[in-house]
């Protein structure tokens, strides 16, 4: 079975399914998708959650030794699987396809990936799941749904915007989807009597604060590893959340990371930027960014927030905001990559 983002609030108050498997690189849906079964679950008693990341050393055993292994209080649980390359190799494919074959009744298997090329998407670990359970798909927000993505969003939070309005945020947004929900955020706390006109939207989306998301991943883009590094120090003292912002960098990332691909398929890079999402005028920022990195170099900077959100997640150890710092540097192409040198480039 296969369901979309849109039509998955809908089934979850119907069914729940053993196996669920999410797919797509929008992060923000991906996300919302992820919370929104985890909920159900736990709705429904399954009061632990077993998080796993299926990277090259993951040991596969360990996960069907898990699947198997009776709660000490019999308690139902999530077992969830990050595969950040969405390729779980052979043995990785085998242990999915036995759990789908012999599914526990106290088990919710929930699998996490990027986006899937056609040969994964025909492959027996994903047909196995599809089988017992669903595929949710995240596709992208194209320019030409974002407008009407926006307004939906602002009904829902009780917001009634004109078509002016909505196309100001649409633009200052441009595609990016975790933007625009701070921004509505910002409008529920600001619009009067749940209304905004053209001019209450140009203001908010105006942004008061002195260094803002937007900034921050144009001079990331932009190759300007200095001042990228300062205002993430600012966005940090201003208290902004590492969630929104590793969000933001791993988005323009995997980007960057499918045009690539296609490059060295032979592509031209305009084309492989478009059809990996970027919109027109941000392709000189894209240009920049995927003719200052390597493919390889792009592989490890994405393995690099892969680390930082099982940091942000309480999975791991370690400093979020040096490590974020080192990640910023490394994708503006700065080659400082040691934290205790990352002090000195911001203040001077």
């Amino acid at each position: 079975m296969k369901i979309r983002p849109e039509q998955l609030g809908a089934h979850l108050q119907r069914d729940l399914l053993p196996a669920y498997i999410i797919s797509g690189d929008e992060p923000l849906l991906a996300q919302e998708s992820a919370d929104a079964l985890r909920y159900a679950a736990r709705q429904r008693g399954f009061s632990e959650r077993d998080v796993f990341y299926g990277d090259g050393k993951f040991d596969w055993d360990q996960l069907y030794n898990e699947a198997n292994a009776l709660s000490l209080f019999a308690e139902k649980k999530i077992i969830e699987i990050n595969i950040g390359n969405g390729k779980p190799g052979d043995k990785g494919s085998k242990a999915i396809c036995e759990l789908c074959a012999n599914p526990n009744p106290d088990n919710l298997l929930l699998i996490i990936v990027p986006k899937l090329e056609r040969a994964a998407q025909n492959s027996q670990w994903v047909k196995s799941i599809e089988s017992l359970g669903a595929h949710v798909q995240v596709w992208p927000i194209t320019a030409e749904q974002l407008p009407r993505w926006i307004k939906q969003r602002l009904q829902n939070s009780g917001i009634a915007a004109n078509q002016e309005a909505v196309q100001i945020l649409a633009e200052r947004v441009e595609g990016n989807l975790l933007a625009a929900t701070q921004e509505i955020e910002k409008l529920k706390l600001l619009s009067v009597d749940g209304k905004v006109d053209a001019i209450t939207m140009s203001s908010v989306v105006a942004d008061s604060a002195r260094y803002n998301l937007f900034e921050f991943v144009d001079k990331i883009l932009m190759g300007d590893a200095q001042s990228a590094a300062r205002s993430l120090r600012g966005l940090q003292n201003e208290g902004t959340d590492a969630v929104p912002l590793l969000w933001s960098i791993t988005r323009e990332l995997r980007i960057l990371v499918k045009a690539s691909e296609q490059v060295a398929r032979g592509e031209h890079s305009d084309w492989a930027l478009k059809n990996a999402g970027v919109w027109e005028k941000r392709l000189p920022l894209f240009r920049r960014a995927l003719k200052r990195c390597s493919g390889a170099h792009l592989r490890m900077l994405m393995y690099q927030a892969g680390a930082i959100d099982q940091a942000i997640k309480g999975i791991r150890k370690a400093d979020v905001w040096d490590e974020m710092t080192t990640l910023v540097l490394s994708f503006a192409g700065s080659q400082i990559l040691k934290p205790s040198n990352v002090k000195l480039l911001i203040e001077n």
